[in-house]
């Protein structure tokens, strides 16, 4: 499982849902960001965020502005992008500005994480060795098996997670963040923008080879949000796989992202039109979910072992 980075789209590539009219409303992103490269409206808006909404003059204090006209004319410059004006006299932030005010709290643009080696207690997906192992480098968290050397997966994890969470604590951390995203994404909705989010099964690099897995691929054309996951993992929150499991007195959430357990299995069943077969076997009893291309569960079908 993979988090890409997309290829940057020409004009005529980059969609406008809302039409013309949307465009035009958006501000250039060369002059919407030279516009927070002054500390004195940096110190205004964390201000804002902090204690919020603000007077004018409660804003210059708060700021290292020496003169009134001065702080003014910075004032002027994040109105109405980053902060607008009551009709209290009072400024409040803007989601542009609160959106800001939080990545810059949380390090997003400022801080990059790496993390020493931590031993993964699961065992590995492919060779079964309890050797798994998570390192983190540049925000991003990597687990790969020491014995059998494959890659299981690799992920951005904001520096707020990485901060903010003790040790014993990130990986579960981590997994909820994804499997959170995962959903998302299942659903149609990009996790960074919120636009809608395609679906696309198909295998792996295009290479249609006889042991090659297949795999869904998730594209959100607006922010260029990439995913390449395994048909398994985009299918775990379905409402017939968190029922069966429930059945049978396991909850699915509690399988991590890197190992949802060795009783999962994919097929391709068609590839005109696309089918893949998602299985799962608990105690005998035998779930199967038929996916199209576009991640839609066609169908499902429950058996024994000996009838599947």
């Amino acid at each position: 499982m993979t988090e890409t980075e997309p290829e940057t789209p020409t004009t005529e590539q980059r969609p406008d849902a809302a039409g013309e009219s949307d465009a035009e409303e958006r501000a250039d992103p060369s002059d919407a960001f030279s516009v927070l490269g002054n500390e004195v409206r940096m110190a205004a808006l964390r201000a804002l965020a902090d204690d919020g909404p603000l007077t004018f003059s409660e804003l210059f204090e708060a700021t290292s502005a020496e003169k009134t006209a001065g702080f003014a004319y910075h004032l002027r410059q994040l109105t109405g992008r980053f902060c607008r004006k009551t009709d209290g006299e009072e400024y409040v932030l803007t989601y542009a500005g609160r959106e800001v005010t939080r990545a810059i709290r949380a390090g997003t643009y400022t801080d990059s994480v790496d993390v020493d080696p931590i031993p993964v207690e699961d065992p590995c997906p492919f060779c079964g060795e309890r050797a798994l192992e998570a390192t983190g480098a540049d925000n991003y968290v990597a687990i790969a098996c020491r014995a059998c050397e494959r890659p299981t997966l690799s992920l951005p994890f904001p520096p707020g997670g990485h901060r903010g969470h003790a040790r014993e604590n990130l990986l579960s951390a981590f997994d909820r963040h994804h499997r959170h995203r995962l959903a998302l994404l299942a659903d149609g909705v990009c996790p960074e923008c919120s636009a809608p989010a395609e679906a696309r099964v198909e295998y792996r690099d295009g290479e249609e080879l006889p042991d090659e897995r297949p795999q869904v691929a998730f594209d959100c054309e607006r922010c260029g949000c990439r995913l390449r996951s395994p048909v398994t993992l985009a299918v775990l929150e379905h409402p017939a796989v968190v029922a069966f499991y429930h059945r049978h007195g396991v909850d699915v959430r509690d399988r991590p992202l890197w190992n949802v357990g060795e009783e999962w299995r994919e097929r391709v069943v068609s590839e005109e039109p696309w089918c893949v077969r998602v299985s799962t076997e608990l105690d005998g009893d035998v779930l199967a979910l038929f996916v199209a291309e576009n991640l839609t569960v066609v169908e499902t079908r429950e058996s024994t072992t000996a009838a599947s």
